[in-house]
């Protein structure tokens, strides 16, 4: 990151305009690596605004600054691009496509402004002029602290700032089980309690939260769609449009329930599979060394990291599922060797 500190300092150096913008459906990392550098770079006298493509789960709204957001599709389109426009620089945050800002992608594209992406996915397109792209790292909110930092913004660092970046690590890395947790991440949290962070009063927000619906929802889908495949060492869930309506799901309600399905015993590859507007969407996991990048990218038009992904299909919601099992049937062997490497089997 070293050598793109000294191209971004410069650029720093006197007030300018500047977006922030981050991936469709912003989750903590996103939307927390966003906040905390929009309040650090608005302590430097810039003029900063953040745009993201669509909504957020509500359980992120406590973040500061989350009140100045504007989210493009939510009648923000015009604005958004007359501010992308006249933009001097704009940071794109963990995302390494343009495509995955939607109606955003084509107006940063053609933006005469620098682009700086801050990102940890795997296989970054090549859209920036200053690239800090990570796949090690644990976070885009790793990053973030890692470039305010070297920023020497050690002093206009605050309590605001560590509660945004700690969201997106701790969620990022499963509240740190994921194998991505490393020595760095805990290094990072513990200095981000120099400003008084309260990880507790962070976790609460984000995991003690839920609406009735969302627990009655998650309830569903374990009693009902469920569905294990023993022989495949896989388990999946998968839900209808009809069926997120009837529990009245709302923007994040359905995040993290793929987790229950890879904690059952002998289960290495999870997915769950659900029927939107503009497709099927589907959430990968996957325990131990079993690549569900590479399973998402083979398959479904796909990716992300080795063992969290997504994808979609264009097929319907049961020609999807059926689909989904027929792959998975050759992978047999393959998921059974990362059973045996992660147990120790033999």
């Amino acid at each position: 990151m070293q050598q793109q500190l000294i191209e971004l300092k410069p650029l720093l150096d006197s007030p300018k305009k500047i977006v922030i913008t981050t991936h469709h459906k912003p989750d903590a990392d996103a939307l927390g690596s966003s906040l905390a550098l929009a309040r650090f770079l608005k302590k430097l006298k810039h003029e900063v605004q953040v745009i993201v493509p669509s909504d957020y789960p509500s359980f992120l709204d406590w973040m500061s600054g989350n009140d100045s957001v504007w989210i493009y599709n939510e009648g923000k389109e015009e604005q958004s691009a007359l501010y992308i426009e006249a933009a001097d620089i704009i940071f794109c945050l963990d995302f390494n496509a343009l495509g995955r800002i939607n109606e955003l992608g084509a107006l940063v594209g053609k933006s005469p402004a620098i682009k700086v992406l801050v990102d940890h996915h795997l296989e970054p397109q090549d859209f920036a002029d200053i690239s800090i792209s990570d796949i090690k790292a644990a976070a885009t909110g790793v990053l973030i602290y890692e470039l305010i930092i070297g920023l020497n913004g050690r002093d206009l660092m605050d309590t605001y700032i560590a509660e945004c970046i700690y969201a997106g690590i701790m969620t990022d890395t499963g509240s740190f089980r994921h194998s991505n947790t490393d020595k760095k991440v805990h290094q990072i949290i513990a200095d981000l309690y120099s400003w008084n962070l309260d990880s507790s009063r962070v976790h609460r927000l984000i995991f003690d939260t839920n609406s009735e619906e969302r627990l009655r929802l998650l309830g569903f889908c374990l009693s009902e769609k469920l569905v294990v495949l023993a022989d495949c060492y896989t388990a999946f869930m998968y839900l209808s449009a009809e069926e997120l309506k009837r529990f009245d799901a709302r923007t994040g309600d359905t995040e993290g329930l793929v987790n229950y399905a890879l904690s059952i015993d002998k289960v290495v590859l999870a997915a769950m599979i659900i029927e939107r507007e503009d497709g099927v969407k589907i959430s990968f996991r996957s325990k131990g060394d079993f690549n569900v990048n590479e399973f998402a990218r083979t398959h479904f038009e796909g990716g992300g990291h080795k063992n969290a992904s997504g994808g979609r299909s264009l097929k319907s919601l049961s020609e999807t599922v059926r689909n989904f099992r027929e792959i998975v049937s050759t992978y047999k062997e393959e998921l059974l060797e990362n059973l045996r490497k992660e147990k120790f089997l033999c």
